[in-house]
């Protein structure tokens, strides 16, 4: 499987490496990317740790974790396909953004990109997303990623103390591709960190 993707407008989705330390550290320094790992990354040794899990994930076949990459060479996000059901031919996907690059329309390209790779690469049938209902923007990213509703699960996720739906999404491998490619660009910068 490529572990290398291009994507439009310039990205490239790749394998975390160690060198990546510093751009996973200052993502997870968001106070919006609270809850994106099962541990807080807010240390070196932590942010070695998410890195290397997402290498032995990878290696393992459980779960395939792309650094999305800026045309600068700047890592701007993250999208992953995981876990993958190798019995149902299915995986998850999720996404989100460092701050800086929110409202130029990269989770759209790089979860398009890694939806290609799934069903291409992956040999993946079905692939599947949620969003917090109070999450416009994901739902935004991942209607113009080909990802229709299927459904909402009620109260699934708790953050602070308060519980909230996730719609559901999927996407098949016959499934047409969105044409052309919707902008997702925002005058204000939504939060973009996805669960």
């Amino acid at each position: 499987m490529r572990d290398r993707v291009d994507a439009s407008g310039g990205l490239v989705l790749r394998r975390w490496k160690a060198g990546d330390v510093s751009a996973v550290m200052t993502a997870f320094a968001d106070p919006l990317m609270r809850g994106q790992s099962s541990e807080p990354v807010d240390s070196v040794q932590a942010a070695e740790r998410w890195i290397a899990a997402c290498g032995d994930q990878w290696d393992a076949g459980l779960a395939y974790s792309f650094a999305v990459i800026d045309e600068g060479g700047l890592v701007v996000g993250q999208v992953r396909v995981g876990p993958v059901d190798r019995r149902h031919s299915t995986g998850w996907v999720s996404y989100w953004t460092t701050a800086s690059a929110r409202g130029r329309g990269v989770a759209c390209r790089a979860c398009r990109a890694v939806a290609r790779w799934a069903f291409d690469d992956a040999e993946l049938f079905r692939l599947e997303l949620g969003h917090r209902v109070n999450n416009p923007a994901s739902c935004r990213v991942a209607r113009a990623a080909g990802f229709a509703v299927e459904g909402r699960q009620r109260q699934k996720l708790e953050y602070d103390g308060v519980r909230y739906d996730v719609e559901l999404h999927a996407r098949l491998v016959m499934d047409q591709i969105p044409s052309p490619e919707p902008s997702t660009r925002r005058s204000s910068r939504s939060p973009r960190p996805r669960t």
